[in-house]
């Protein structure tokens, strides 16, 4: 099975899953998972393992986050590697927006390989940041 797991701080992930679910419908392999400033690392660390629950080591994982460095993607990354699942099974991008998500799920959905969704979260990325006016 292949997931997308959406990390953040604040509501962005929530917020970003709300957003996509209102244009494209909802999905069972998207899981989003923010830290809010109520959490505390191991509260947001226990949260985040009870919803990656779901996925076993040979699953595929797309983790895209808001900030490349942040807390959220360092501790869905250290929790994916807890599970077993080696880096083969991972694709991570940080600067998450909503044209990428758009994309994971598209490439998610047409059942492209994780270079592919790669290379379309990146181009998806940058092309979506532009100024309009």
């Amino acid at each position: 099975m292949r997931y997308l797991l959406i990390v953040g701080h604040a509501g962005i992930a929530e917020g970003i899953v709300s957003a996509f679910e209102m244009l494209m419908g909802p999905r069972e392999y998207v899981i989003a998972c923010g830290l809010t400033a109520q959490d505390g690392p191991d509260q947001y660390r226990e949260v985040l393992a009870e919803r990656l629950g779901v996925v076993g080591a040979e699953d595929d994982v797309v983790v895209l986050a808001d900030v490349a460095g942040g807390y959220p993607v360092r501790c869905a990354l250290e929790t994916l590697a807890s599970r077993g699942m080696d880096q083969r099974h991972m694709l991570v991008c940080g600067g998450a927006n909503l044209p990428m998500v758009l994309s994971a799920i598209m490439g998610i959905d047409d059942g492209l390989g994780l270079d592919a969704i790669r290379d379309a979260l990146l181009a998806e990325g940058t092309q979506a940041v532009r100024e309009i006016v």
